[in-house]
């Protein structure tokens, strides 16, 4: 444990925004999830949940919890999933 104040400060915060990060990441790809369990049972609400995770991709990349490649990768599999 540190004894500095500023080092205990920032224990907290990084303890905090790691939770933070780790609850997005798991919204993230409980949507890709539903997405990709939808697509494989052929369900009539794909668009609606290729939209959530386009958007649930899209907000991660944008707070920097995903790279852009990444999500732009994500994003092509999934409208591949889609199209079909």
């Amino acid at each position: 444990m540190p004894n500095i104040e500023s080092a205990i400060k920032r224990v907290r915060t990084s303890e905090a925004a790691n939770a933070k990060n780790s609850s997005q990441m798991s919204a993230m790809r409980t949507t890709v999830k539903k997405f990709e369990e939808a697509a494989a049972a052929g369900a009539e609400n794909m668009n609606d949940l290729y939209k959530e995770a386009a958007k649930a991709i899209d907000m991660a990349e944008s707070k920097g919890l995903i790279h852009k490649n990444k999500a732009n990768r994500d994003k092509a599999r999934l409208s591949k999933k889609l199209a079909k």
